[in-house]
């Protein structure tokens, strides 16, 4: 051993309000984009916790396929739109048409069932249904987020807005499922 200490997360860079984005360029800390990337994280972090709270015999890939998309989505906003091009010719991983399609095939599967509701929900019948609400109300504030970044400079793919929106209509409709399990 060398006598090297290992690395450590404090960096110290960002005790300025600052901080990088994907390629290296320092932001504010309360830059568009980090408030974006910052909502995704977030919901990622609901929708582990929906998981970890779901019934016994609940099938979880739906949500970790949702986690899995995220961090690719993470990587993209993440970066600036000078870097675009950049990120699109990476080996990072994107958000594809199909991942859309397989949020398009679960919400369609849900409505098939039949689910009832009348009216607004009232989040709150079990653990499972209250924490998949958590993370549909983050979704919803990620949209928004997504939605302020073309005033910022930074213009996404059309796909990660729809992903992002389908992805909140999908974690209603299994709330309302877990609600009536």
């Amino acid at each position: 051993m060398s006598g090297s200490r290992p690395q450590s997360i404090a960096t110290r860079k960002g005790d300025d309000g600052t901080t990088s984005l994907l390629y290296g360029q320092r932001v504010p800390k309360d830059h568009p984009q980090i408030e974006a990337v910052g909502t995704l994280d977030e919901l990622n972090v609901a929708i582990g916790a929906a998981k970890a709270a779901r019934a016994p015999g609940t099938d979880a890939a739906p949500l970790e396929a949702i986690q899995r998309d995220l961090i690719a989505l993470m990587g993209e906003v993440s970066c600036a739109e000078a870097d675009a091009a950049r990120h699109a010719a990476s080996k990072f991983a994107r958000l594809s048409e199909a991942d859309l399609a397989r949020l398009d095939a679960a919400v369609a599967a849900l409505e098939a069932k039949g689910l009832r509701f009348d009216g607004w929900a009232t989040p709150g019948a079990n653990p499972y249904s209250a924490a998949l609400e958590v993370a549909r109300t983050t979704a919803r504030r990620c949209e928004r987020r997504l939605a302020a970044l073309p005033a910022a400079g930074r213009h996404l793919r059309p796909l990660i807005g729809q992903y992002v929106n389908r992805a909140s209509d999908l974690l209603w409709l299994m709330a309302r499922e877990a609600e009536n399990s």
